[in-house]
């Protein structure tokens, strides 16, 4: 039997989650937008709501719960701000879930209670300027030498890699190649502060201003041979699987997102007048808004079986890449639709729609770009 009801935990949470962002985040969403400033403060009040290791054991400091509450609090937050929901999402895959699923147990003794709490966060070293779409192109190296891993490389479009409170960096490199000469890719441990890593802020982005995004560069960077996370050789199939539980919340952002630019529509279409009558009433606004909803109530649908997948233990990788698709696209289709109906003022960052219209855009291009979902998609169905 079908049930759609959440559980009453799960109700309190998205209440609880949505007073958060609205008491604290939407007050001060615009002028860190402006200023493009990450917000330390809120990142850990954000903490102390237990938005940091949602899914992690309590045992190490996480809050045990369930894929689907892990998705409505970030669909809450991006709701409101999606670069606070950036923050928490990319925290609880990219940055806690490596360490969390394959660190030993002093790693995750070591580094998983601050960064479940939001004292501390973690990037998680990945993308390259030639290495995006085609992550198996990473040029970053590492050799072992001496007890030590050697690192020299790059990394661009970090998220929270670079910022007062970031710890550390989970990096994806090349550690050799076996007898076909295949690149074996594994990933290590770089705590912030070690000589030769350098991590740099990234400025003037059209999106996500104050979500915080670095370029990493190591030279000769030198960590112990237990700083690999993981088995050596592994690395390519831990980040594929990361990115698989990335995309639930990335997909949570794109429902999210859509909702509130779809209320700020709503909301002005009732007051704003033309002809006499609120512009609600004219059937070319109505039909838009009514497409509106159809399609986020369809996205969050999607999103909300592919989490209860994940959590009932089935495969859930193409529904992953399907809600992170549609869910996406579905906030393109609505965010332009809410520039429209505020007109010319939907163009004016004062308005609400402006910043959704902006933010809109990393969804299709962050965590596999919506051409490589399409690709996922068909390999599930034997193509």
């Amino acid at each position: 039997m079908l049930n759609y009801d959440l559980t009453p935990e799960q109700d309190m949470l998205r209440k609880t989650i949505r007073d958060f962002a609205e008491k604290e985040i939407k007050p001060v969403r615009q002028k860190l937008d402006e200023k493009e400033e990450f917000s330390v403060e809120l990142t850990k009040k954000m903490g102390q709501l237990g938005m940091f290791g949602m899914t992690v054991d309590p045992k190490w400091g996480g809050q045990g719960l369930d894929y689907l509450s892990y998705c409505i609090a970030v669909e809450e937050i991006a709701r409101v701000d999606g670069c606070q929901a950036a923050t928490v999402a990319a925290e609880n895959t990219l940055g806690i879930l490596p360490i969390y699923r394959w660190g030993t147990e002093e790693q995750k003794k070591k580094y998983l209670p601050e960064l479940c709490s939001g004292e501390k966060l973690w990037g998680f070293g990945l993308t390259e300027p030639d290495a995006g779409s085609d992550a198996g192109n990473s040029k970053t190296n590492a050799r072992l030498e001496n007890g030590q891993w050697v690192i020299n490389g790059s990394k661009i479009f970090i998220t929270n890699a670079a910022n007062p409170i970031t710890a550390g960096v989970t990096v994806q490199a090349v550690t050799g190649r076996d007898g076909d000469g295949k690149k074996e890719i594994s990933c290590i441990i770089v705590e912030q502060g070690t000589p030769g890593y350098t991590a740099r802020e990234m400025h003037k982005k059209l999106v996500w201003r104050s979500s915080n995004t670095a370029e990493l560069y190591f030279e000769d960077v030198k960590v112990p041979e237990g700083n690999l996370l993981g088995k050596r050789g592994e690395g390519f199939k831990m980040m594929l699987s990361t990115l698989d539980h990335g995309r639930l919340g990335i997909a949570a952002m794109g429902v999210g997102g859509a909702q509130g630019a779809f209320e700020a529509a709503l909301d002005y279409a009732k007051v704003r007048k033309t002809f006499g009558v609120p512009i609600c009433k004219h059937q070319a606004i109505a039909f838009k808004l009514a497409d509106m909803a159809m399609e986020i109530e369809a996205a969050r649908n999607l999103l909300y079986k592919a989490c209860w997948l994940k959590d009932q233990g089935r495969p859930f990788g193409k529904e992953a890449a399907m809600a992170k698709l549609y869910a996406s696209e579905v906030m393109n289709r609505v965010v332009n639709h809410a520039v429209q109906i505020y007109g010319g003022y939907g163009l004016m960052e004062e308005y609400p729609v402006a910043k959704f219209f902006r933010d809109q855009k990393l969804l299709e291009i962050g965590e596999g770009s919506s051409e490589v979902q399409r690709i996922v998609i068909s390999r599930h169905l034997g193509c």
